[in-house]
Formats: C-alpha cells, sequence, structure tokens
C-alpha cells in the first residue's frame, strides 16, 4: 500500500479491525472485513455502515451558482427546491458521459457528489466553463468525511443519535442538523437498493461519529461494510457504475438514465447531441438484465451470444447473495432487449444459457 495514497478519517480503523484494503481512484478503502457476503446480508437485513469519504464533494457559491450548474448538468436545476437532491449526468458536447452525480440545494448553496475517480476531471471541467458565471467552487472532499448507513434499521439507529424526526426526511432530501454536538448535513440517499442516510460532517469528527454508530449499533447488528459489498449490492439494485456501465463513449440515452435529463429545460453541455439521438438516429442499444443458468459469474466484457451472433456484452456480473443467482448488466442490440429473451454468455470460451430479465433485479419491501 502506497503512503501516498489518500486516507479517509477513519482509515486506522478500518485497518485495525481488519478491514483488507485497496488503492481505489488513489484512496485507500476497505474492501471488506469479514466477508462480502456476510457485509452484503448485514445491509439487506439489518444495517451497514460504509465509509465514502472518498467520494467528491463540490459546492458551489454566488449570484449565478444555480445557472452555472444547470449548465454543466443534464436535470434542470433551476426546478430544485431547497433541500431537495436531483441525480444528473455530466456530458460533453458528444453526449458521452463524464460522469452521473448527484445535486443538492441548500439554503444558502449546491453541492455537487461526484464519483471518486472523477472528481479531479470533473473539477477540471467545471473550472474550464466558469469564466462567464459569477461562481466560486470549492473541493470539500478533504475538509468532511463522508459515511452512509444503510438498511432496514438504519433510521432506528439513527433516531437513537438525533432530536430529529427522520421520517420528515424524504427520499432524494437532506437536512442539516447535529450530531453528537457537530453539524452535519444528513440525506436520504444511497447506493444500496435499501433504505438509509448519507451524512457528511467535517473530517475531524468523522472517526468519532463512525465510532459512535458501530458502538450503538451493536444492538441492531451492524457491520462495517466495504466496497465488496457495495457493488453486489447496488448490482442486485440495477445501480450503473461510472467505468462500467457509463463512460464518456456511452450516452445517457443508451444507459436508460433519461430520469435524469430534461431536454426541455436549459441549455446544458452536450443537449444538442442527446436531442439529436432522440429524435434522429434513436437508441441502438439497451443497457438489460441478464440472469444465468447455474453459478458462474459474466465477467465485464463477456460476450452475449444470439446463435453464432454477438449482439452485446456484458458490463457487470456477479453471483447474488440475495437471490442466490448468477445476474450481470450489459448492453445488447435493441431488437434482443426484451424481457425473456434467451440468449447466451460466453465465459472463457463456454456458451451459459442466459436470459433477459427486468430490472432491478432486487426491490426492498416498502414500509
Amino acid at each position: 500500500m502506497s503512503d501516498e495514497l489518500l486516507k479517509t478519517a477513519c482509515n486506522g480503523w478500518h485497518v485495525g479491525n481488519g478491514g483488507r484494503m485497496v488503492d481505489f481512484a488513489g484512496w485507500s478503502m476497505p474492501v471488506q472485513y469479514t466477508s462480502i457476503i456476510e457485509e452484503h446480508e448485514a445491509v439487506r437485513n439489518y444495517v451497514g455502515l460504509f465509509d465514502i469519504a472518498h467520494m467528491g464533494r463540490l459546492k458551489f457559491t454566488g449570484n449565478d451558482a444555480c445557472a452555472f450548474i444547470d449548465r454543466i448538468v443534464t436535470n434542470d436545476v433551476t426546478a430544485i427546491l431547497p433541500g431537495q437532491i436531483r441525480y444528473a449526468l455530466v456530458t460533453n458536447d458528444q453526449g458521452g458521459i463524464l460522469d452521473d452525480v448527484l445535486v443538492y440545494r441548500l439554503e444558502d448553496c449546491y453541492m455537487m457528489v461526484v464519483n471518486a475517480s472523477n472528481r479531479i476531471k470533473i473539477l477540471d471541467w467545471v473550472q474550464q466553463h466558469q469564466s462567464e458565471f459569477d461562481v466560486k467552487i470549492e473541493d470539500q472532499t478533504i475538509s468532511h468525511f463522508m459515511l452512509a448507513l444503510q438498511g432496514p434499521s438504519a433510521e432506528k439507529l439513527l433516531a437513537n443519535l438525533m432530536d430529529l424526526n427522520l421520517e420528515d426526511i424524504k427520499y432524494y432530501y437532506s437536512v442539516s442538523s447535529s450530531i453528537l454536538g457537530y453539524p452535519v448535513l444528513i440525506s436520504r440517499t444511497g447506493y444500496t437498493g435499501e433504505d438509509g442516510f448519507e451524512i457528511i460532517i467535517e473530517n475531524e469528527h468523522g472517526l468519532e461519529l463512525w465510532e459512535t454508530l458501530i458502538e450503538k449499533g451493536s444492538s441492531f447488528n451492524i457491520k462495517a461494510a466495504g466496497l465488496g459489498c457495495r457493488d453486489t449490492l447496488r448490482l442486485e439494485a440495477a445501480m450503473p457504475l461510472y467505468g462500467h456501465e457509463m463512460d464518456e463513449n456511452r450516452d445517457p440515452l443508451t444507459a436508460g438514465l433519461s430520469f435524469g435529463i430534461r431536454l426541455k429545460a436549459g441549455d446544458f453541455i452536450g443537449k444538442e447531441a442527446l436531442l439529436s439521438i432522440k429524435n434522429e438516429t434513436g437508441i441502438q442499444q439497451k443497457r438489460v438484465g441478464i440472469m444465468l443458468d447455474g453459478k458462474r459469474i459474466a465477467r465485464e466484457g463477456s460476450s452475449i451470444m444470439n446463435k453464432d451472433k454477438q449482439v452485446g456484452e456484458i458490463t457487470s456480473g456477479t453471483f447474488s447473495p440475495t437471490l442466490q443467482k448468477a445476474i450481470a448488466m450489459g448492453y445488447i442490440e435493441k431488437e434482443f432487449s426484451d424481457i425473456g429473451t434467451d440468449l447466451e454468455v460466453d465465459i472463457r470460451g463456454k456458451r451459459i444459457a442466459a436470459k433477459v430479465v427486468s430490472l432491478p433485479f432486487y426491490s426492498r419491501k416498502k414500509n
């Protein structure tokens, strides 16, 4: 492990508690503590705690903060009310995805949460386009800590630490509050398919909050969870991952992310390219769910076959701990994308029977 890797406020805790540390986007991050399956099942059935301080957090202030972000992202920023959060894409002039982001509107500023692997790229991108706007951009990734508390017991656990009715925080909303006497920003968001919260606190208090949640969470069967189960959880929930289902050569319409695009509002970078795809060339491929026979995992890059013709490619695959099935996402030619279509996946030269299934693979039971 290189000494040059960035470390979160809880790095020492992770190492001291058996975390298997890896280099992830230039950060020393835990991939697992006990086992991916144990941590995955804790999140599905009880509650899991994730260190996500490596995610980029950019703050925007100034008279043109709203107009500027509206130019940068695909969603309608002008329609976001204080406390609301919106999913959006940052696209280049050709409509390719530079990143998928969450845009927060706070009382006195806006914030954008970006993927760790794209933080520097997006920071450079927004700085390249800010000259015509009265906007100040501050990278708060290092100065603040961020964690995710996810699972059916997340709300009950967090309620023990706060004088706040968490039921009032709707999905994709945030609220400024305090925990342990420290100011925090709490949002009802996540990347697991479960209910839960993401909390931002000043970096110097991050470890204390983490350790308190671990201590108070013991009666809720809490487990610290790493990047490994974060990936299996998001795949079961059919949440795309940058670098797999998204990249600069893939447009968000093809990726099935039109819910994060408002083509009739604003004038964002890449809009004309997306309009051309929608109205002229059309979508040639679709992101689909694939269920495979047996337990062999279809890895990224595996070919999706219809008889002797390759019709697509796997972008993510795993063995689902919840469903006990081999699942995958990938892109296939539109004519083969109907639910129930029988296909095969080439795994190291062996054809495995597979079927197109509806997404998500897993949906939590709503209260």
